[in-house]
């Protein structure tokens, strides 16, 4: 490829989209591996063929449609990761039906929101999970549901939805019954002659451009976004960030991340259907001793996370105990990935082949990938190339492309942009502009090779008196220092400069370190005005319940603090 000089880069590729739904690529992985590993979740004690999940599979999609459920309609999932939710992700696939990703997180007000803006017909949900009681939050939202016959349900706050369809317990015992809903357990059973007939006539009648799923953005500033995408998005996404990682059908990928999220239920359980490997569940959620058990206890070739959950695991107590040799590749994403970090999971965690990957909800999710040929210098401090079919620019304030290593806003078009945001037609506009590009929000370089390196958010970048300032460079600067195990840098207002940089850092533990050590460390080898004006030591970050580090919140805290004042 000739050297780039301005930051436009396309995916180009010998190998075409699939152009077809996730439904019939299932189906395609089935009769090539019928007899091999699909699914093995831990927690549950399942061992499931690909022959042996798609009966399942084939089963709960003929008994959803025998509920009366229509292709179109929406169906909620609120569970942690199990089989359920593998099983619900590709019998709605297989039916027609758009799966809707609740978080396990949400709240009253966010349950009750993501189910109207989308209108959920019908929902999977878990009774309860850790601190969270869902039957509980669903006797809130809908008192209607005991007196209302099972698909009859008329609740006020919940005008849509009709059908509750009820997990078992954690603890894998039965629920109790529960007047107005209908066990999970029991919706294959419902799958008559005619339900199966319609299953396989839908086969020939689903198209590849359908809404298939709906995730909904973190939504911190304004109410969370339903991203709508189909089964092109998807599909092809898990494909080609599978290939990017040689996967095959011996592999056999560890999947700790939330099924909730893209990084899941498309680089996780979508992927390994693409190329016929192996889903491992360690656990419900994420526990850094029971993903070090499977990854030795299931000879486990591949391994997902985010930079906190690769932490959690390289430092866990017993991490030296475990064999971690079957390891070969994975994806570290969902978070900027520091190059320390990166060198600590090639060497300790024997992940020679970990790729790094880069994208948003939005975009079905990745769309830059480090690739297993890489050199580690390219790994640890880039995300890559393009994937293939996939179009980005670079642009700045006025939307024109910046010249190569010039930073600006990353904007993607191509196969992988979703439809639209469910019902919010202005929302949608706003995002994506008439030539369907979708804005990032991120600020990203590319060199003349193609490679892409993330170097903020153009919210996060601090301007102090003028200067530009990126988090990330000040950030894989500071992880350079042997003391240091995290750090995050933002912007606080200044009176005089208008933003001074500030430094929350996590240091090893059984290490001291001072203010004075930091900056002394900074000094002479970052730009004055990059060095921290402000530095606090703090034994956890606020976060995400997908690993995101919160700065704004971080942000909040030292105003209040330190009595700034947002005007300056």
């Amino acid at each position: 490829m000739a050297a780039l000089t301005h930051s436009y880069v396309h995916g180009t590729s010998m190998t075409p989209l699939i152009g077809e739904t996730i439904g019939a690529a299932f189906d395609r992985s089935v009769d090539r591996f019928p007899d091999g590993d699909a699914l093995i979740v831990r927690h549950q004690g399942i061992r499931w063929s690909w022959r042996a999940l798609k009966e399942r599979v084939d089963a709960l999609a003929a008994g959803l449609l025998a509920l009366g459920l229509e292709p179109g309609q929406r169906i909620g999932i609120l569970a942690p990761n199990c089989a359920e939710w593998v099983l619900t992700q590709f019998a709605t696939a297989k039916a027609g039906l758009i799966l809707v990703n609740i978080n396990p997180a949400y709240r009253v007000p966010e349950l009750e929101h993501a189910l109207n803006t989308v209108g959920c017909s019908a929902l999977v949900m878990t009774p309860r999970f850790k601190t969270s009681d869902y039957d509980a939050m669903l006797d809130a939202l809908a008192p209607e549901l005991p007196a209302a016959a099972p698909g009859a349900l008329a609740a006020a706050r919940l005008p849509g939805l009709r059908w509750v369809i009820r997990l078992d317990a954690p603890s894998g015992s039965s629920p109790p019954p529960l007047a107005g809903t209908v066990r999970f357990r029991d919706i294959p059973g419902r799958a008559d002659a005619a339900a199966q007939a319609r299953l396989a006539g839908l086969a020939r009648v689903l198209q590849f451009d359908d809404p298939i799923n709906i995730q909904f953005t973190s939504g911190t500033t304004g109410t969370p976004k339903a991203a709508t995408l189909t089964h092109h998005n998807i599909l092809n996404n898990a494909y080609f960030s599978a290939r990017a990682m040689r996967l095959s059908e011996t592999d056999r990928l560890c999947i700790p991340v939330p099924m909730y999220h893209c990084f899941g239920m498309v680089l996780g359980t979508l992927l390994c259907v693409t190329h016929g490997a192996t889903m491992v569940f360690p656990a419900e959620w994420f526990d850094a001793g029971a993903v070090l058990q499977a990854v030795e206890a299931e000879r486990c070739t591949a391994l997902h996370g985010v930079p906190t959950m690769f932490i959690g695991e390289l430092d866990h107590p017993d991490f030296a105990a475990f064999d971690a040799t079957s390891l070969r590749t994975g994806i570290m994403a969902g978070a900027p990935c520091p190059a320390a970090l990166m060198r600590r999971v090639i060497e300790d965690m024997h992940v020679a082949q970990i790729t790094i990957a880069y994208g948003m909800t939005e975009t079905g999710p990745v769309s830059f990938q480090t690739s297993v040929d890489d050199p580690i210098e390219r790994r640890v401090a880039t995300v890559g190339h393009v994937l293939p079919h996939v179009e980005v620019k670079i642009v700045d304030a006025d939307r024109r492309v910046v010249p190569v290593g010039t930073p600006g806003e990353l904007l993607t078009r191509g196969y992988s942009v979703m439809a639209k945001y469910w019902n919010d037609p202005e929302r949608t506009a706003e995002a994506i502009d008439e030539a369907r590009w979708i804005a990032s929000g991120d600020l990203a370089t590319l060199d003349a090779d193609g490679y892409c390196r993330i170097v903020g958010r153009t919210k996060e970048m601090v301007i102090r008196g003028g200067e530009n300032i990126y988090p990330r460079e000040i950030e894989d600067f500071l992880y350079g220092h042997p003391k240091i195990d995290q750090v995050a840098v933002f912007g606080v207002p200044d009176p005089r400069f208008g933003e001074a940089v500030c430094a929350w850092i996590m240091i090893h533990p059984g290490e001291t370190v001072t203010e004075d050590e930091i900056r002394a460390f900074c000094e002479g080898r970052l730009a004055h005005f990059k060095i921290p004006r402000y530095i606090r030591f703090v034994d956890a970050f606020p976060m995400t319940v997908t690993g995101k580090v919160q700065k704004f919140v971080m942000r909040e805290r030292m105003i209040e603090e330190l009595g700034l004042s947002e005007e300056g």
